[in-house]
């Protein structure tokens, strides 16, 4: 499942900014070492968890869309627009430790995958059409 990791025991950086040099899979792979080292179960459980976990930040944006338009009328406006987008950002970082989870490879797996992705919506946008996926 994994490859060789950053050392675990160091803490992860954070506040690195991004003119310092902070790398995404590099950051990646350190969080998902980080996390690797500490959970309480391992193999194929632990996996799954982690894929899991992805779930749980969806519905986190949920709850930040719903409390940035005040959608609840027992809680009104709880959440803000910056909220939304700090979900989102977990969302993305916790579906890239689960590919890092899943493959050593990540980095060119998604890179692969972003190119298809990106190729279809060309093609698709020459013929006048929507399907991106």
């Amino acid at each position: 499942m994994n490859d060789s990791r950053p050392d675990a025991s160091q803490p992860l950086p954070t506040s690195v900014s991004p003119a310092e040099g902070l790398d995404l899979w590099d950051t990646v792979d350190a969080l998902s070492a980080w996390l690797d080292a500490r959970q309480p179960v391992t193999g194929r459980e632990a996996l799954l968890l982690r894929v899991l976990k992805l779930s749980e930040e969806v519905g986190e944006v949920a709850q930040a869309v719903i409390g940035a338009t005040g959608q609840n009328p027992r809680k009104g406006t709880s959440h803000s627009w910056d909220d939304v987008q700090s979900e989102l950002c977990d969302v993305v970082i916790t579906a890239l430790v689960a590919l890092r989870t899943l493959t050593p490879r990540a980095q060119e797996v998604f890179a692969g995958h972003l190119a298809r992705v990106a190729e279809r919506s060309s093609e698709s946008a020459d013929r006048g059409g929507a399907d991106a996926r």
